[in-house]
């Protein structure tokens, strides 16, 4: 017999469980418009040679590929060495690469400077595991045509309060800067050729910790004297200060002589994000400069940012600039910044919401009341703002009522024959 699961790796939802996820995409999509951002749609499918540019790092080698139509055998074999012999569209694998097209294709009609919000289903070809899905949600917002600090705050400032009214009240931001690291690298004396793979390692350090780094960077055969003068770095003494995120925490957490223009960009997104979010609590900003943040995302040019919460001990979304991009597609330079809060992970998170203003009744009624009597009734709550369902009643009333409340119902009421709308006893479910 054949499989009635859905694909390895992609899910299906229950009702409950789909309203569940529309509840807090409604919240995203409000808190996003609130701060001024404009929500598009783009195709699930790209051009092949877009979605492998060079610009998706390792995503482009989990995206899912199209053939093209009206291929024979002898077509199949004569490109079986040429994957874009075989194929010509691909399903996005994230929704930045997407919006670099529409921006190009669509620049004309937009403002010079474009808040997107895109909200929208991509596709990995992932291994399936625990919380890691080849079908998934992302909910991005970006800012097109504004080089300046204030971008990175408008995102920021959007991304906390979004998170505030899911009620994960305590979110913080993780910021650095690709040049910042480009940057730190070269001082430390790492060869141009090799800072890729020295990025990955310091990725794992929240992992491997000071040592397990310098070890692994030794197995790499990096640069001896870089790794040295890191590996000095990383064991330098240091005080229990606290210093709130500004200049004063970017320098200190950085080498002697960290350029003045990047440090001033990130201690400019720190003021203004402080500035939208004033607390009463002097230096109380939701930042903190990480040194050793990377992300791994190909395209990134500039600050980079992750979000975290102190539930959980992994990222609930992320982001940083991108300057480069556009220009690829358009011939001439774009700036731009986006932010994506992780869709899958934080739904979790969230407690379930409960919409007062919507009642939800299910009219529980017997064999013999006729079917016009019934849609009447049903019209009649409807029209006044009720979400309705009719279920006949059964031997077992309480299981009917139990499933009713599992698919969001908070009330129910029995229906006889000539029952009208305002003789209705409704009943709380719960």
């Amino acid at each position: 017999m054949a499989s009635v699961n859905p694909p390895r790796g992609m899910r299906d939802f229950l009702p409950a469980e789909k309203a569940r996820r529309e509840s807090v995409l409604a919240v995203i999509r409000e808190r996003y418009r609130a701060h001024g951002f404009d929500e598009i749609e783009t195709p699930v499918m790209e051009e092949y040679s877009r979605l492998h540019a060079g610009i998706g790092g390792d995503n482009e080698k989990l995206a899912y590929n199209v053939l093209k139509r009206g291929l024979d055998a002898d077509a199949v074999r004569a490109a079986a060495d040429d994957p874009a012999g075989l194929t010509d569209l691909g399903l996005r694998y994230d929704l930045t690469v997407p919006l670099a097209r529409f921006y190009a294709t669509n620049r004309g009609q937009l403002p010079s400077v474009f808040r997107s919000i895109q909200i929208a289903p991509v596709w990995r070809a992932e291994r399936p595991q625990k919380g890691r899905y080849r079908q998934f949600v992302q909910c991005d917002i970006d800012i097109i045509g504004d080089a300046s600090a204030r971008a990175e705050a408008e995102l920021a400032v959007a991304t906390l309060d979004t998170l505030d009214a899911l009620g994960l009240e305590g979110g913080s931001i993780r910021i650095n800067d690709r040049r910042v690291l480009d940057w730190m690298l070269d001082s430390f004396g790492f060869a141009a050729d090799e800072r890729p793979g020295v990025l990955i390692t310091i990725d794992k350090l929240d992992k491997l910790g000071p040592d397990g780094i310098v070890a692994e960077l030794r197995e790499r055969g990096a640069t001896p004297g870089a790794v040295d003068a890191f590996a000095a770095f990383l064991r330098r003494p240091t005080t229990l200060e606290y210093n709130p995120y500004g200049e004063r925490q970017i320098r200190k957490a950085l080498p002697d002589g960290a350029p003045d223009d990047i440090v001033a960009h990130l201690a400019g997104i720190g003021s203004a994000v402080a500035a939208a979010r004033a607390s009463g609590i002097e230096g109380d900003i939701p930042l903190v400069f990480d040194p050793f943040l990377v992300r791994g995302m190909g395209y990134y040019t500039g600050t980079i940012f992750e979000l975290a919460h102190p539930s959980v001990d992994y990222s609930l979304g992320g982001g940083g600039r991108y300057d480069g991009m556009i220009g690829r597609f358009l011939g001439q330079e774009v700036p731009a910044v986006g932010f994506s809060i992780g869709f899958e992970r934080i739904v979790d998170l969230v407690q379930e919401r409960k919409d007062a203003a919507a009642p939800a009744v299910v009219l529980v009624h017997d064999r013999d009341v006729a079917e016009g009597e019934l849609l009447a009734l049903k019209a009649s709550l409807v029209g006044r703002g009720s979400r309705v369902r009719l279920e006949q009643r059964t031997k077992n009333l309480k299981a009917l009522l139990e499933r009713a409340a599992s698919d969001g119902y908070t009330a129910f009421a029995t229906v006889g024959a000539g029952t009208t709308a305002d003789a209705l006893e409704v009943k709380p479910l719960s």
